[in-house]
């Protein structure tokens, strides 16, 4: 499975490149210009020259054009980015991991996009994607540390319960990581949201952490059982 990267050359998009590459998936690294892509590719391999064969660039039609493709461009223009390449996405899993944030003072805030979420904002853009909102809340600097596992659990969500289980996989075979079905992509503005809290923890604590959720016992890469009928779901975890 090729999997393309729409605006990866930021730190997160080149790193999450490098991790995916780490793990065995090949990867492109997609930008406005396939140069900068050239460049973020060259220095990913100047650290990690077992990359290379694994590592390759191009402008973003180049990434859209994979089996599976993540959109790491800022949050403001996840959307855009992805509508300039609706034809190449069609039918495919798109997978949104920005968040709205701002910073005021002191504080990180989360700001409320379109639909509710940049996720959201993005299927909605896209309605012929089947779109999955995911690494949210590994950190740059971790996931480019390709030797050394991230201790980090990844709320996934999405309407699409293939294309979650399909992103699942993917996460499962990165070190340290594991994947919680998080529900349906309507809980991503409570996913994006809390990446507020997650960096206003690491400037407090000069740190930075990664959620790691207790009381999961059963495999979360397993099929959901279906509740009966009369089952009462509470709203409290």
């Amino acid at each position: 499975m090729r999997i393309g990267i729409l605006g990866g050359t930021g730190p997160a998009g080149s790193a999450l490149a490098a991790r995916l590459a780490s793990v065995g998936y090949p990867a492109v690294i997609g930008s406005r210009s396939k140069y900068r892509a050239m460049e973020a590719r060259d220095g990913l391999v100047e650290k990690w020259p077992d990359l290379a064969p694994l590592l390759t660039f191009g402008d973003n039609a180049a990434a859209a054009d994979c089996d599976l493709v993540i959109i790491a461009t800022p949050w403001d223009s996840a959307a855009t980015t992805a509508q300039e390449n609706e034809q190449a996405l069609e039918g495919k899993i798109l997978v949104s991991m920005a968040n709205a944030l701002v910073r005021v003072g002191h504080e990180f805030q989360p700001l409320v996009p379109p639909r509710g979420s940049v996720a959201a904002h993005v299927q909605a853009a896209m309605p012929k994607c089947r779109v999955v909102a995911a690494f949210h809340h590994l950190p740059a600097t971790e996931l480019g540390h390709i030797g050394e596992p991230i201790d980090s659990d990844v709320l996934i969500c999405g309407d699409d319960a293939d294309a979650v289980r399909t992103i699942s996989e993917i996460v499962a075979k990165i070190p340290g990581c594991r994947p919680l079905d998080s529900g349906e992509l309507s809980n991503a503005m409570a996913i994006e949201a809390f990446t507020a809290v997650l960096l206003q923890l690491n400037v407090r604590y000069k740190t930075r952490v990664a959620p790691k959720l207790t009381g999961i016992k059963r495999d979360p890469r397993a099929p959901k059982p279906k509740p009966a009928d009369d089952e009462q779901v509470s709203s409290n975890p």
